[in-house]
């Protein structure tokens, strides 16, 4: 073999990679078909950012309207663009539950969504809780049994306990009564640094204790 036509090791890889690029280039025929789905601008997901976008969404009941940045997480957009302070800053890594929300009637810690994940659903925070000026049974129960101390734990407390004593009412009329552990058990993961716990838990018993009374009547 010539030194002209002996392969070396660089021109194998020099050879291959040319025809890579090559076959790359070319035009795939209408009856060669991919393995893969086709995505076309019918089907592809909207894409947002990095500016700021449009959001909508229920908040209390009302429609809620704001833009911002993809980045930006639900308790910022709460806080910041609309004003609804109810909900806390407090850990702002989902290990506190001050920020908690109702999503779609689910709690939901809020600091660790983003604000455009809940577009088209509801959100409640403890304003929500009340109608107008009047207090929920649960926020009187809270007062009553001084269930609020400092106050940065008092919204997400309002929340556990109002999606808990929404799914105890969902439960019908032959539910058993709602008892200290399992009030407990759903405010598990919100920290109270003042000891609140049975304060809260007294006013839980007392709006379900009122609520069972009123069903029977």
């Amino acid at each position: 073999m010539s030194e002209r036509t002996k392969l070396t090791r660089r021109g194998l890889f020099r050879g291959v990679g040319t025809a890579t690029l090559i076959s790359g280039c070319v035009k795939r025929k209408d009856h060669e078909k991919s393995d893969g789905p086709v995505v076309d601008d019918a089907t592809a997901p909207a894409e947002i950012g990095p500016d700021p976008t449009p959001l909508r969404f229920t908040l209390n009941g009302k429609p809620a309207e704001v833009s911002v940045e993809p980045r930006v997480t639900l308790l910022e957009a709460l806080r910041l663009d609309l004003d609804t302070t109810g909900p806390k800053v407090v850990c702002d890594r989902g290990a506190c539950s001050a920020c908690l929300v109702l999503v779609d009637g689910q709690p939901r810690n809020s600091c660790m969504m983003l604000a455009h994940d809940i577009a088209g659903r509801e959100v409640v925070t403890a304003e929500g809780l009340a109608k107008g000026d009047e207090l929920s049974a649960l926020q009187r129960a809270f007062v009553e049994h001084d269930a609020l101390q400092c106050g940065f734990c008092t919204s997400g407390m309002l929340i556990s306990c109002a999606a808990l004593l929404r799914h105890h009412a969902s439960g019908g009329p032959g539910d058993e009564a709602l008892t200290a552990e399992r009030v407990r058990d759903a405010i598990a993961g919100n920290l109270c640094r003042c000891g609140t716990y049975p304060h809260v838990v007294a006013a839980v018993l007392d709006v379900a204790g009122a609520s069972r009374q009123k069903a029977g009547a």
